[in-house]
């Protein structure tokens, strides 16, 4: 037969085909096009979306037989018999038994509590669970509570945290000079309000001249109830006894643990990047001189977020109607506060 008459033939035949079955011949076409173009030379991939559309074609479409060319129809077939038994399979499973998940946020806050209360068993946690109305047995909480340590103590966090206004801190730092000599400074914190007691320098940190500076820092019967320290050597042996004259309970930190005396820590780094980093120091008047004009804004201006962004010495909220805002430096223009001045 001319192929003249075979297209012929063809177009007679589509024009009496309804245009559902045009729909389905076009929709099967362009499907079988786009997997050919995808694929790679000699290696036919269909994935489950592809058998799952043959195998809807197969059911609604009667003439999908003569569409179908990456594949042959029985396995279509074949497809269609197995995605019938997966059904019945999924539809006859036995339903599963037990007590249903815990919520993932509801774990994440058992763990949250045991963490943060390291001395809290499971009854205690369900009891606070219960009291947040959340609904859940207590032999579930300790199973995700683990293994409770033979003896649980709270954190070094948890201390400092506890005994904040009865803490202070003290260590040492390093300042070099312009002739190459260095200087020590000795800074004592108080945890309550990050106020800084005491900060003398010197360059040769004695342990007659470091308890010295204990005496001057804490007259009156004013020394905390513990003072955190690391194990310097300028404290000398009669340091823990002096404290303990004054009532003071000598904490030490590890050796090499400076992240146990925070506090302290982040003042030193303070007064590094926001004044000592800036200027050259000339010789041990100079540097006292400094440190106290820093101090001075340190206290009285500079937030903390410690603090809810106030300053050690509490400062007032100014409203609008107090006057325009004028900008005060400090430090030699190092640092600047902000305050409204009636004009």
């Amino acid at each position: 037969m001319r192929p003249s008459v075979t297209a012929l033939l063809a177009a007679i035949r589509s024009s009496l085909r309804t245009r559902a079955e045009l729909e389905m011949e076009i929709l099967a076409l362009r499907h079988q096009l786009a997997v050919l173009q995808q694929a790679a030379p000699r290696r036919l991939r269909l994935s489950r979306a592809d058998r799952l559309l043959w195998v809807l074609l197969s059911r609604v479409w009667s003439r999908w037989r003569d569409a179908v060319q990456i594949v042959q129809p029985a396995t279509v077939v074949s497809w269609h018999r197995r995605l019938f038994a997966w059904q019945w399979r999924w539809r006859s499973a036995p339903p599963r038994l037990g007590r249903p998940p815990i919520a993932r946020d509801v774990r994440a806050l058992i763990q949250k509590m045991h963490r943060a209360n390291p001395i809290w068993g499971a009854p205690r946690i369900h009891g606070e669970l219960q009291k947040l109305g959340i609904e859940i047995a207590e032999t579930t909480v300790a199973k995700y509570l683990g293994r409770r340590p033979s003896s649980p103590s709270p954190t070094w966090r948890t201390f400092l945290r506890t005994h904040l206004s009865q803490c202070a801190s003290i260590d040492f730092f390093t300042v070099p000079t312009a002739t190459f000599r260095v200087l020590f400074v000795l800074v004592i914190l108080s945890h309550d309000r990050r106020r800084i007691v005491h900060l003398n320098v010197t360059d040769h940190p004695t342990a007659a001249w470091t308890r010295q500076q204990i005496r001057e820092a804490f007259p009156d019967q004013t020394a905390p109830a513990y003072l955190v320290r690391d194990r310097d050597g300028s404290y000398g042996p009669d340091f823990g006894r002096l404290l303990q004259s004054f009532g003071t309970e000598d904490i030490l930190i590890a050796p090499r643990a400076p992240w146990q005396n925070p506090y302290v820590e982040r003042l030193i780094g303070t007064l590094r990047r926001e004044c000592l980093d800036h200027v050259i120091v000339l010789n041990e008047r100079s540097l006292r001189r400094t440190l106290r004009l820093f101090l001075d804004y340190y206290h009285g201006w500079r937030p903390h977020l410690s603090l809810g962004k106030d300053a050690p010495v509490p400062r007032a909220i100014q409203p609008p109607a107090a006057g325009m805002i004028v900008q005060v430096p400090h430090v030699g223009g190092l640092q600047h506060h902000y305050e409204r001045r009636a004009a």
